[in-house]
């Protein structure tokens, strides 16, 4: 399938839209009221910092919603908008959190149902109006949309599209998309779709086993078992992996991302030679600069003195679970949670450790003055900040009133 010139076609179409309705006056209140925070904005004027009492609240100097997630709930907010009758649908989560895709919900946005870990679009009919998230969508649901006749509301961020644009360039050389990912997140689905050739490595560490198959050869049974589902229909390690590109996940970790494009350019070089570099690799800069932003402010504040950091965004939410890897590096008392709820009192906090599942932990809060650390990933409020920052405050206080 010729990707780019369907998209092209589709992007032409009177049934696409990317820009919006003209209701941005009328969403803006909506967002402000449901996102902003009167708060954050003060801590952020006064360096970031906030002390009350015996706490004293130190916030990441770039968090929470970045600008291509703001234009997706926008977009999805003037959707109904735009359409106050018609059935509308999304084929995912607008953007990894909670209170948004329910917000959505309550706005009668239906979520495509999930049956047996596939996409149902039975339902769908035509002149229905669905949106895609942030993520973006696999081409051949966008083709399956167009062949319903529906009317196609595209939110997905511009820094992913970057990224189907390098894989395109890499198909038009037979190059393999090696896509440093999550093979099940719908950023990686939707990008791998758009490529001819494609592997899919989640970690630097699959990145050198990878690259260690390409300068000494090994078992190709092994190698398709352990990245099995990771690889696009009849990839041959043998031969796949002779000029390869590198794309990426926009919200994975970015140095880890620049080490696997090194790694890949020093391995060619060495088997091929340095002057046959160009003819067996290519490599753009995918990495968004909200994502670098986030995680350049997180490195910056975990290098202060905290008693704890509180990482808020959802569980799912993989530039999220990033910002959380930093602090777990530190040797920091670290939480991640995905709204202020999850904080049930001074002695006990519902979250999720890195790697595993939720889980209660006692005494969290410790006693006396405390410096706390907080950010929140790209898909966060800053109402849902404010809300936890509070909480924090209330519950210091009843405790030197007790």
């Amino acid at each position: 399938m010729d990707t780019k010139a369907f998209r092209r076609t589709l992007q032409k179409s009177e049934s696409y839209h990317r820009k919006g309705f003209g209701h941005e006056e009328e969403v803006a209140g909506v967002m402000q009221s449901a996102y902003q925070s009167s708060l954050i904005q003060q801590i952020r004027e006064n360096n970031y910092t906030l002390q009350r009492g015996n706490v004293t609240i130190r916030l990441a100097e770039a968090f929470g919603f970045c600008w291509g997630v703001e234009r997706a709930v926008a977009m999805a907010y003037e959707t109904r908008q735009h359409f106050p009758t018609e059935r509308i649908w999304i084929t995912n989560e607008i953007i990894h959190n909670p209170s948004v895709n329910q917000h959505l919900l309550d706005m009668k946005v239906e979520f495509i149902p999930v049956i047996e870990g596939q996409k149902d679009f039975s339902g769908i009919g035509l002149g229905d109006v669905v949106i895609l998230p942030a993520f973006g969508a696999s081409v051949q649901e966008m083709q399956l949309l167009n062949d319903k006749g529906c009317k196609i509301v595209d939110t997905t961020c511009p820094w992913v599209s970057k990224v189907w644009n390098t894989v395109e360039k890499h198909k038009k050389k037979s190059y393999t998309s090696i896509i440093h990912g999550k093979y099940k997140h719908e950023e990686t689905v939707a990008t791998s779709s758009f490529a001819d050739k494609y592997l899919v490595v989640l970690n630097l560490e699959q990145a050198e086993y990878v690259c260690n198959y390409i300068l000494n050869g090994g078992n190709r049974e092994e190698f398709l078992a352990k990245f099995k589902h990771a690889y696009s229909e009849g990839f041959d390690p043998d031969k796949d992996l002779e000029c390869v590109g590198i794309a990426n996940q926009t919200t994975m970790l970015k140095t880890e991302t620049e080490q696997i494009g090194k790694l890949f350019e020093r391995t060619i070089m060495q088997k091929y030679g340095p002057d046959k570099l160009t003819e067996h690799f290519q490599s753009f800069n995918t990495i968004c600069d909200a994502t670098q932003e986030r995680q350049d402010a997180m490195l910056g504040l975990v290098a202060e003195t905290l008693d704890l950091m509180i990482v808020i965004g959802g569980f799912n939410s993989s530039n999220t679970t990033h910002l959380q890897e930093m602090a777990i590096e530190r040797e920091i008392p670290s939480y991640h949670i995905d709204s202020p709820e999850r904080i049930i009192s001074g002695d006990r906090i519902e979250h999720k450790p890195l790697g595993k599942e939720i889980e209660i932990a006692e005494n969290w809060l410790p006693d006396g003055e405390i410096v706390v650390g907080i950010t929140s990933g790209a898909s966060t409020p800053d109402k849902a900040v404010e809300d936890v920052i509070e909480k924090i405050f209330e519950l210091k206080s009843n405790a030197v009133a007790v």
